[in-house]
């Protein structure tokens, strides 16, 4: 095919054109840059095109191109007309492609899907990395699930990889800044570059990644009716990671510019440490035949080759053009997941796939006696990724400064009548994070089982729960404790009468906590809770998710500005 790549001489333009080269397409290099432009151009036997995108289209479209590629950006400050290019394209009778993850960008894109219809091409943006790669890995990995729970997401680069100013710019300006997520069934908020988590990549390669925002956030959850979308993005040396998580922590309080120039400085200085291998993994955690699973595709890129990753989704899909659908639309499973393997064939890239059982914590622990308790708290506890719930409850405080002061140190909740509650239980490996949210007051607690028993820990103190199941209700009896490692003596520790039952079919809570050597009462919450239910409920249902599901819109954007903020493998 005839292809014109604009961005050509860019990081990710020059690789894309060299997989295309290889391919045999009849190239058109277009950048504004005209000696490394020539240069390229002539190493690959193609033409060159000295052009800037946006003046005069004129001489692109008199070469008469099949497809253009837009691999330039950055697609967050095309300004007033960001759609100028496509629609050129489809006017010229050319399909169009770009490398777009910027999500108002790569969704807005539909707005274009009657002119590309009526040519009869393709308008697709997102053939990238992100949402093309990683969505392809969904649709494999969700295949004959019932339910999706949770899409968890990420890309390692090596600190080799390529890193301009515009990634890191634009990676920045995320940092720290209110990040929209789907979780749990609902929209909540997150901070950029937070909650990090750790990743196993091919070949005993281990990497942390920190909440970034790309188009999958708020695309995937009405593609694929899952409750739960998380993508983090994490570099080689931890120095980096901590500086931004650093950074991310300051900016909540304090309005701290980007530094950007600081940190591309710093990036350059380590340039020499750290490797060329860079990954990506992709999750997906569902229930098959009411059994809970998670699978995992995994990516390594190694020699360097990690670049080529978000130029590949461009090769796979010129591979199999006659097949693709005419229409303007970000690019979602265009193609399975097989056919991105047969493009990286000749690349320094290994993949990988496996499943593994999940199973909720509690019933694991509480054995056959979890199937006495009602529905309501056995829903309550079947935690496989994100369970949210919602409902009402009346707190009553204690008095006195000794119940005041514990009170302040868990950051219980001020009294109050019918007060709206939120509960988010998130599974993360063996333990459970519990966020209640009383109001506007939150207080977090980790739950995670120990010795045959279960243990919540607030902050650095750790009590030990002696969970029982009597009279159709579970309990929460406070057992031991411990301060960090030491352990409490008896007389220090709290009371507690917690229960979970159900009435009418609803769960219900009470729970009352009294302060060791006074038995004071510190606080009091009873109510009832009821799990929020997404619009979409399956990958099946989530082709008709109705109006008003989760959709990529203005209020779920992250903010815009900068350049790309997906690194490269």
């Amino acid at each position: 095919m005839r292809v014109a790549v604009l961005g050509a001489t860019g990081v990710f333009g020059e690789r894309l054109c060299r997989l295309l080269a290889r391919d045999g397409h009849d190239l058109i290099l277009v950048a504004r840059s005209p000696a490394p432009l020539q240069r390229l151009a002539s190493e690959l036997g193609a033409e060159a095109l000295s052009l800037d995108r946006r003046g005069d289209l004129g001489p692109l479209f008199a070469r008469a191109p099949e497809v253009v590629v837009d691999a330039a950006g950055p697609f967050q400050s095309y300004g007033a007309d960001p759609y100028r290019l496509p629609r050129a394209c489809l006017a010229a009778g050319a399909h169009y492609l770009d490398l777009c993850d910027d999500c108002g960008f790569c969704a807005g894109i539909t707005a274009l899907d009657a002119a590309a219809r009526a040519a009869g091409r393709f308008a697709l943006s997102g053939v990238s990395s992100v949402p093309a790669l990683s969505s392809a890995a969904v649709a494999a990995l969700a295949e004959d699930l019932d339910t999706i729970d949770r899409i968890d997401s990420a890309i390692l680069p090596g600190n080799r990889a390529p890193r301009g100013r515009a990634v890191i710019a634009a990676i920045l300006g995320q940092v720290g800044r209110p990040l929209r997520v789907w979780r749990g069934g609902a929209w909540d908020e997150a901070r950029g570059w937070s909650a990090p988590r750790r990743y196993d990549l091919p070949g005993g390669v281990t990497r942390r990644g920190w909440l970034i925002g790309v188009p999958d956030l708020v695309l995937f959850p009405a593609r694929f009716g899952a409750r739960s979308v998380l993508f983090r993005a994490g570099l080689e040396l931890g120095v980096m990671n901590q500086a931004l998580a650093l950074l991310s922590w300051l900016r909540t309080a304090l309005p701290i510019p980007a530094p950007s120039g600081l940190m591309h400085r710093l990036a350059s200085l380590l340039r020499p440490f750290g490797s060329d291998r860079g990954g990506m993994v992709v999750e997906v955690t569902g229930r098959r035949a009411g059994q809970g699973v998670t699978r995992r595709w995994r990516l390594l890129a190694e020699a360097g080759e990690g670049p080529f990753i978000p130029a590949l989704p461009v090769r796979a899909l010129l591979r199999d053009a006659p097949a693709i659908p005419p229409g303007a639309r970000p690019a979602l499973a265009e193609l399975p997941l097989a056919s991105f393997a047969a493009a990286l064939s000749d690349l320094a890239v290994t993949t990988d796939r496996d499943e593994t059982p999940r199973a909720p914590l509690f019933p694991a622990l509480l054995g056959p006696a979890f199937d006495g308790l009602p529905p309501a708290v056995r829903d309550s506890h079947a935690t496989l990724a994100d369970l949210r719930l919602t409902g009402r409850a009346d707190i009553t405080r204690g008095r006195g400064a000794w119940p005041g002061l514990i009170a302040l140190l868990f950051r219980f909740p001020p009294a109050g009548r019918d007060v709206p509650v939120t509960v988010l239980k998130s599974r993360e490996g063996d333990r459970e994070l519990w966020e209640r949210r009383f109001g506007p007051r939150r207080f977090r607690s980790v739950l995670r089982p120990e010795g045959g028993a279960m243990t919540e820990r607030f902050g650095p103190v750790t009590f030990t729960l002696g969970l029982a199941v009597a009279d159709g209700a579970l309990h929460f009896p406070v057992s031991a404790a411990r301060a960090g490692p030491l352990p409490l003596p008896a007389w220090a520790l709290p009371v507690s009468h917690a229960r979970e039952t159900a009435e009418d079919g609803r769960f219900r809570f009470d729970v009352a906590i009294h302060a060791p050597l006074t038995g004071a009462l510190i606080v009091r919450y009873r109510g009832w809770l009821v799990p929020v239910e997404a619009p979409c409920q399956s990958p099946a249902e989530a082709q008709g998710c109705p109006p008003g599901g989760p959709t990529c819109t203005a209020s779920t954007m992250p903010p815009r500005g900068g350049s790309s903020s997906t690194p490269t493998p």
